[in-house]
């Protein structure tokens, strides 16, 4: 397989939706296989809250891509017959412009000083990204979660850039419960004792303890009581794996991991400003309501949930559906049961591979 990857300057800069402008920007961007003589056959990969431009294969520390059981050669999303984009969002933590860089008027990390990004802005910069990479419209969008909204946002903003959507494992917003999460998790990294309003590079620490909970908070969500049920039950920890001395059930012993590897490699404000975008992104902000807003979308869409998702259940992509449908709008709608709950869009299956492949192809 074919991978480059790179950061790509953009020195015309960006306006931003809350009013802020980004003199310059960087993106880190990763691509598989080769884009063809008539330039038809480019995709576009958008990651979730915790993704970034590493979608595929190994990188040079070996770590696996975010999205390797999908795409690659031979996968649902061939690397064979399509050149594939993926790109760290702007405020990421992956080598893009974000909390972690360097703000030129200060000669300090921008820390919690980086503006405030939404979905609309990442879509703008991937647009920009596009005409960069002399590309004239994206054959495929898609994304889960967090990535699905772009995918939406991309068929609203851009038609005519766009043939196919795949919206996955998303809404075309977030619920009042979803927000209310979201902030809980952030308000456990503000008390961070080691936070310092977001300064905490300078101090040459960073908020370990709030990250980690933040993180075990939000895989709560990703679960259904009945999946989490399925999964963990009341189960006790093998001694032998336990995590820690006061851990005594399976499902603890789950949240402490994944919240411990993820507090290692993930920044604070980045969490922070991504879940605010999440939080934020309404598609019909700027209509009546969804059934408007996606009056002239042009793009055939793919909306796929999952049963075992709490975070954005199945429900969610029918009321997408349906505002397709109140447009004409081809699109296909369908709901698997997944074993990963909200991740179950990151894995591989036979039904749902083929789903996603067919759909390319048709």
């Amino acid at each position: 397989m074919n991978v480059k990857t790179e950061l790509i300057t953009f020195n015309t800069g960006m306006a931003l939706e809350n009013g802020h402008k980004l003199d310059s920007f960087e993106l880190m961007v990763e691509s598989y296989g080769k884009l063809n003589k008539t330039k038809t056959n480019a995709i576009l990969v958008c990651h979730a809250f915790s993704g970034n431009h590493h979608a595929s294969g190994k990188n040079k520390v070996n770590e696996i891509g975010w999205w390797d059981e999908i795409i690659g050669p031979n996968k649902s999303i061939d690397t064979n017959k399509y050149y594939v984009v993926c790109c760290n969002n702007l405020g990421g933590c992956s080598g893009s412009s974000g909390p972690k860089s360097i703000n030129p008027s200060s000669n300090k990390p921008y820390g919690s000083n980086f503006p405030l990004v939404t979905v609309s802005d990442w879509v703008n910069s991937q647009k920009m990204l596009m005409e960069k990479l002399d590309i004239p419209y994206w054959h495929f969008v898609v994304g889960g979660s967090l990535g699905g909204m772009q995918a939406l946002q991309w068929s609203i903003a851009y038609p005519d850039k766009i043939k196919k959507a795949g919206i996955f494992a998303a809404a075309a917003k977030s619920s009042t419960q979803n927000i209310a999460m979201n902030e809980v998790a952030r308000e456990s990294i503000r008390k961070d004792h080691n936070f310092h309003d977001g300064n905490y590079l300078e101090h040459g620490v960073i908020p370990k303890n709030g990250i980690k909970t933040a993180r075990m908070l939000g895989h709560i969500t990703y679960l259904s009581e009945q999946h989490m049920n399925q999964r963990f039950g009341r189960k006790f920890q093998d001694d032998s794996s336990k995590v820690g001395l006061d851990v005594d059930f399976e499902v603890e012993n789950y949240l402490q991991y994944k919240g411990e590897k993820f507090s290692e490699i993930f920044d604070a404000n980045t969490y922070i400003l991504m879940t605010k975008a999440m939080d934020g992104y309404d598609a019909a902000s700027k209509s009546d309501d969804l059934s408007s807003a996606l009056k002239g979308v042009l793009a055939e869409l793919l909306i796929i949930g999952f049963y075992s998702d709490w975070l954005y259940p199945p429900e969610r992509g029918k009321e997408i559906q349906i505002a397709a449908m109140n447009n004409n709008i081809k699109s296909s709608y369908v709901v698997l049961n997944g074993e990963h709950g909200h991740d179950s869009f990151l894995f591989h299956s036979d039904k749902y591979s083929q789903i996603i492949s067919k759909f390319i192809e048709s």
